[in-house]
């Protein structure tokens, strides 16, 4: 190996290493720009498999990359968002979306004006502007998408212009003969490859550079792209390993659905290939082999999309259902993290359950104490104990997020969210303050006056409103209920204050017992904390909703 064979070697690896970072770049700047859009589209999704497809394609068109978007599903399906029936969709329609890329990378052949060396210095320049010198979260998401456009683009002619010199040479074309001649080993090579560099979006990238080159003919790029398929798999399967039953079966639906394709029309282009040797052994440019990817993709889909009940059917005979306590929380997944906007919408749903948990906790301990009911004490320790872990795996969750790059508005939702967490676990401390109390009536066998009772049973009903009001902003981001919140918040706090005072006045008639009256007016101090946490969740809500309308 001479000196220029080793310059070129590492031309390539640069060419290729731009290449990947490009479109990491260019995707990054996609998922953030489009992120609110791909969480609507993920909330579009029915039992209707071919709504299903059309979602995929989208969401895998957006953050350009199968496997991506594969994996997301896996988190979905072991988050229960998704059932198997609705994955399956969705794994069809991302190998269609996938095929977004080989058409950018064979613009070069599209005409002159598309050549990567023509547009990509101005991709960059104009990308870097947007992001030096703009303060808007929205041009610095475009200039990243324009930056890793021009440097994809830059890759692309890097990694062509080392192959160029090898275009004619008899190695190259032994190689692709061997490989065409041996569908088998084409499909196997283009499998290992694309496993390796954990994208079949890259490995098609390289292969329509040397087709560019004229070095690849029909018959070794069709298989190699088959095979390309298949290694895109390995992504999700690995995702998948320590995930629930459901999620393993995602993944290997995903396996089953490519693997098959590849078998079929494996068979299919091979048979064709022997009756059409000279069209087999011609070479393929950049842009048939995007056209061909493309329809493969959507034949294959139409090809499996009436079995798609079958494929459920063999995950579950290959993967069975394991029965195991389930720990942790069950909506969030790291997988998610991979597009935030995804992982809010997740970890929004578990702050939304924390906070119908926080409000049947305030029932309980109301009715404990009213009721000196035993089993309603007991259920506000369990959910005491639920609320408290629920607060620690949220807050872990949201500062995985928040460490993630992040649009101002998303900053400011995780903000939110983990100070609405936080006063839901606090709603839930007073919630265990009120049964202690109601325990310390027990065991002093006292009790409040019915007089007592009754002005408790008023200030109750005004705080639980204010909690379920503050609960119902939260999820629905409804300002109207904010203002029913803040007017329970001030009949609370009016209702506490007259309390307090007749309180005082019955004790010092004598018409209440000392250890009750203690007990009664921590009662109470502990009924109108619960309201002011009730505030701040209904002012967070405000917050957001106010300065991004």
């Amino acid at each position: 190996m001479t000196i220029f064979d080793i310059q070129q070697l590492f031309t390539f690896v640069g060419g290729l290493g731009m290449f990947l970072y490009g479109m990491h770049i260019m995707a990054d700047g996609l998922q953030k720009t489009a992120g609110e859009k791909t969480k609507k589209l993920m909330g579009y999704l029915t039992n209707h498999r071919i709504l299903g497809i059309v979602v995929g394609a989208l969401i895998t068109a957006i953050i350009q990359s199968s496997s991506a978007t594969t994996v997301l599903v896996v988190g979905f399906v072991n988050a229960s968002i998704l059932s198997l029936n609705q994955a399956v969709g969705v794994i069809m329609g991302a190998n269609i979306g996938t095929t977004m890329t080989a058409w950018l990378v064979s613009m070069s052949e599209w005409g002159s004006i598309f050549k990567p060396e023509f547009i990509a210095p101005l991709l960059v320049g104009i990308g870097a502007l947007c992001v030096l010198f703009t303060h808007s979260d929205r041009k610095h998401q475009i200039g990243n998408i324009l930056v890793g456009f021009g440097i994809l683009f830059i890759g692309l002619a890097s990694m062509s212009a080392s192959v160029q010199p090898y275009s004619s040479s008899p190695i190259f074309a032994q190689i692709f003969a061997t490989l065409g001649s041996n569908p088998i080993l084409g499909i196997f090579v283009g499998a290992v490859v694309t496993a390796i560099l954990q994208s079949s979006s890259a490995s098609l990238g390289i292969l329509q550079t040397l087709a560019m080159n004229g070095i690849v003919t029909w018959n070794s790029a069709v298989f190699i792209a088959l095979g390309q398929n298949i290694g895109t798999c390995v992504t999700a399967m690995i995702s998948s390993a320590s995930a629930k039953p459901n999620a393993k079966k995602a993944a290997v639906i995903h396996m089953l659905f490519n693997t098959i394709g590849a078998v079929f029309f494996g068979i299919l282009l091979y048979v064709f290939f022997r009756f059409n040797p000279v069209m087999g052994n011609s070479n393929i440019s950049g842009l048939e082999l995007a056209v061909f990817h493309t329809s493969f993709n959507i034949a294959n889909t139409l090809l499996l999309f009436p079995f798609g009940n079958q494929l459920v059917k063999m995950a579950n005979l290959i993967i069975h259902n394991q029965k195991k306590k389930e720990t942790g929380l069950v909506h969030l997944d790291a997988r998610l993290l991979e597009v935030p906007a995804l992982a809010l919408e997740s970890i929004s749903n578990e702050v939304n359950y924390m906070g119908k948990l926080a409000v049947e906790n305030v029932d309980f301990a109301c009715r404990a104490l009213l009721e000196r009911n035993q089993s309603m004490i007991e259920k506000v320790y369990e959910h005491e104990a639920k609320i408290n872990q629920f607060e620690k795996e949220i807050t872990a969750y949201l500062i995985h997020i928040n460490n993630g790059d992040l649009t101002e508005h998303q900053q400011l939702t995780v903000k939110n969210l983990l100070y609405t967490a936080s006063n839901l676990e606090r709603v839930s401390d007073h919630c265990e303050n009120i049964v202690e109390l109601c325990q310390q009536l027990t065991e002093h066998e006292t009790k409040f006056s019915e007089a007592g009772y009754a002005d408790l049973q008023t200030m109750m009903n005004y705080t639980k409103s204010s909690l379920l009001y503050a609960t119902t902003a939260r999820v629905d981001m409804s300002l109207d209920a904010v203002g029913l919140v803040r007017v329970n918040e001030d009949m609370v706090d009016k209702t506490e204050k007259e309390l307090r005072e007749k309180h005082l006045r019955r004790l010092a008639e004598k018409k209440c017992e000392i250890e009750a009256g203690v007990v009664f007016l921590d009662v109470i101090s502990n009924l109108e904390r619960i309201s002011d946490h009730a505030m701040n969740i209904a002012d967070y809500v405000q917050e957001e909703v106010e300065q991004y309308a």
